[in-house]
């Protein structure tokens, strides 16, 4: 199928609700009053039978296909919809640099970047004595796509006249901002292979990622200034320095000393450079390699992910066929790390379907975020987005944000809200009785637009990725924001292409099928105990082939032979490491991990990253890292506990308590949060040795900036085992 603009798209059409009043009123207008009972019977039974119908076709429906590939003998899979693998969204389209300019040009007089204007920054001190950053934030100025194509034409010549050599590398080591993207695109159009860095990425790993990839320009935040200058002398190659300009200037004369070996400017005036001399450009190919994207790593320094301009393009091509009726009418929040392959594709997606992308933080996205001003709205609010991606953690603390205050208002509220709940989950899982437009209409007036509003009240899809989402907070959003979600599954060494789940597909825990740009294959893992020949469903290692797979890690062939390989076809495959099982419909499950399996004293293996998965959903857990000694029978566990809720069951159980870390050493407190965890784990139907017999309550949370876990949120189990040896040796005592 083609749309008006000559992309082909495999989107299936989506049914429309009736509109009740209008239907009322054509009835009232030709039958009377009389006419209007008839019509509001038929009103509520037509949705009805258009929902048995709805269930029952997707119920029977295919959404991927065994399918012969060749390669490693395995069970493999391809999204139903297509017979070839999607490669391009259109014609020509074969580089980032090409699709760019393609986008730029089709959607010239669309809003395209919008940032927000910062108008106050405040301090506030807490009781400890400790100060927070506060900001009063207007609303977002917006740039059109020709205006910021203009923008990166002359970023890109500009950084040619300010003396980048133009065979070399150029890094990026910034939070995500709108001058990310222009940089990004600036370099691509010369040809020039960007290196993406998180900005939470500690000193040793930055200074690795720098030299190891011979980076000659580095681009960053004014605020990364001061730490680029404590590490000058380790760092080999930099000659150039481009910095982001704040509002407040920054000051780089203070820093003069220790940077004098650098060429040093601000991105604005590398941009006037190269409006007043353009620069022709220097035009990739699409098995050129425009990314290597450092993973935060969760053992040991990063590895550099090489990434080709066909990996982004194809991986764009192939989700924008998943996501229903995205087009220019939409409006995305960009907020997570651009060094993470899941917003760079995201975003990717976005350029490609000419959205709006507005940028924020995590630290000020909605009304309540650590960095909002009171009285100042949160990037949502604000740009009311249509769309959105998240990771787990965010998804979470919204949900528990919510029932918070659904808590607090007790009474008549939280029963309209627990009944409002449990009729619209009905009737996403199916229930006829639950699927009445008019009433879903009523729960929507009465609770949930209120709730909706959150996050801007204009949600239609969001996009989750970066880690496994519970059930409870899937579900909790398909009810309380009205959207469904989209769980991706993608690596770093997929370019975020691998799976994901299609709008219409309303089940829990799985990531959907293939994407249409690579096949999934399960190939077995005897030593595991998961082969493809397992009943009911195939078991087995995830391996991903097709166009979304990347080179391999830069400067690193032993690694990458490791986990790559080319079968007799060409097709490219990684070898995950994850493993699946794959439902009767074509749709993945991701069910354990090879490298978190431990085999215990009397020969059972208990799969870490599944326990911990299980126990997450345990209202005490914010953080857990489960930690199994192969020399004993039993598991423990580092738990990090919710503030909030530990506090609260501390005030109703009396007891009483100095200061946070006391509450947490205290007996009862272990006692109730490890009974707690046995309710989820038999929930979950954990065996007893995957049940932990002993916990440690740590009061500090695990951040990025500790390197207990990656920008992504993911636990760094080596350095949590290393940091807490004593405490995991005690509970095995």
């Amino acid at each position: 199928m083609e749309n008006s603009e000559g992309t082909k798209t495999f989107n299936a059409p989506i049914p429309e609700g009736l509109d009740i009043n209008d239907y009322l009123s054509s009835f009232e207008k030709s039958y009377g009053a009389y006419g209007v009972v008839v019509a509001a019977i038929v009103a509520m039974i037509i949705p009805v039978l258009l929902s048995f119908l709805f269930m029952a076709k997707k119920k029977g429906k295919k959404r991927g296909v065994p399918v012969e590939v060749g390669s490693e003998a395995g069970y493999a899979v391809r999204n139903a919809r297509i017979t070839e693998l999607v490669q391009v969204p259109w014609e020509g389209a074969t580089t980032m640099a090409a699709l760019f300019e393609q986008c730029c040009k089709k959607y010239s007089r669309d809003r395209f970047i919008g940032t927000r204007k910062l108008i106050k920054k405040d301090f506030v001190t807490a009781s400890d004595g400790r100060k927070f950053e506060k900001l009063h934030l207007g609303d977002y100025e917006w740039q059109t796509y020709g205006q910021v194509y203009r923008r990166v034409c002359n970023f890109a010549s500009g950084l040619v006249n300010f003396g980048h050599n133009v065979d070399t590398r150029a890094a990026i080591f910034s939070e995500t901002r709108a001058e990310w993207q222009i940089t990004f695109q600036g370099c691509l159009r010369q040809n020039i292979t960007v290196v993406t860095i998180y900005a939470s990425l500690g000193e040793d790993a930055l200074i690795h990622s720098l030299n190891e990839t011979q980076v000659s320009t580095l681009i960053c935040d004014s605020k990364q200034l001061k730490k680029l200058a404590a590490i000058s002398s380790s760092l080999k190659t930099i000659t150039n320095i481009i910095y982001f300009e704040e509002d407040e200037t920054a000051n780089v004369s203070d820093l003069s000393g220790s940077m004098s070996d650098w060429k040093v400017s601000s991105f604005l005036e590398v941009e006037k450079l190269g409006e007043r001399a353009p620069v022709p450009p220097s035009l990739p190919s699409k098995d050129g390699v425009a990314v290597i994207m450092y993973t935060s790593g969760s053992t040991g320094l990063p590895k550099g992910v090489m990434i080709t301009h066909g990996n982004i393009v194809a991986t764009a091509a192939a989700v924008m066929t998943v996501i229903p009726r995205l087009g220019r009418n939409d409006v995305y929040l960009a907020y997570l790390p651009l060094a993470h392959v899941f917003e760079l594709a995201a975003e990717s997606v976005m350029l490609c379907a000419g959205c709006a992308i507005g940028y924020g933080s995590p630290l000020t996205l909605t009304d309540t975020s650590n960095k909002i001003m009171k009285g100042t709205k949160g990037d949502a609010s604000v740009l009311k987005p249509t769309l959105m991606t998240a990771v787990p953690t965010i998804l979470d603390r919204v949900r528990e944000g919510v029932l918070k205050k659904v808590e607090e208002k007790g009474g008549l509220a939280k029963k309209f809200f627990d009944i409002a709940y449990k009729r619209r989950l009905a009737a996403i899982e199916g229930s006829w009785f639950g699927a009445w437009g008019l009433e879903r209409w009523l729960w929507d007036v009465i609770v949930f637009e209120r709730i909706r509003v959150v996050l801007g009240g204009h949600i239609r899809f969001m996009l989750c990725g970066g880690a496994p989402l519970s059930g409870n907070s899937q579900r909790f959003i398909n009810v309380c924001m009205g959207a469904p979600i989209g769980q991706g599954y993608g690596l770093t060494e997929t370019c975020a292409g691998a799976a994901f789940s299609e709008w219409d597909d309303t089940s829990v825990g799985r990531v959907g099928p293939p994407l249409p740009c690579c096949y999934l294959k399960l190939v077995s893992w005897e030593e595991g105990g998961y082969t493809t020949s397992d009943k009911p469903m195939p078991r087995g290692e995830v391996v991903v082939g097709g166009f979304s797979v990347t080179t391999g890690y830069f400067n690193n062939p032993g690694k990458t032979n490791e986990v790559y390989k080319v079968d007799e076809r060409g097709i490219r495959w990684f070898y995950t490491g994850d493993i699946g099982r794959i439902h009767p419909d074509g749709c993945i499950e991701i069910i354990d991990r090879k490298k978190d399996i431990v085999k215990l004293q009397h020969g059972e293996y208990i799969s870490l990253g599944k326990v911990e998965a299980a126990l997450m959903s345990s209202n005490f857990v914010d953080n857990i890292m489960v930690y199994a000694d192969p020399f004993h029978n039993y598991c423990v566990a580092l738990i990090v506990p919710s503030h909030q809720v530990l506090e609260k069951w501390a005030q109703e159980a009396g007891i009483k308590y100095k200061d946070f870390p006391e509450l947490c050493s205290k007996a009862e407190t272990i006692s109730e949060v490890q009974r707690s965890l046995s309710k989820v784990a038999k929930d979950a139907k954990l065996d007893k040795f995957e049940t932990p017999a002993k916990i440690k309550l740590l009061p500090d949370p695990w951040t990025p900036e500790s390197g207990l876990v990656t920008a992504a949120l993911k636990i760094k189990r080596e350095q949590l085992k290393a940091k807490f040896k004593d405490e995991l040796q005690k509970l095995y005592e």
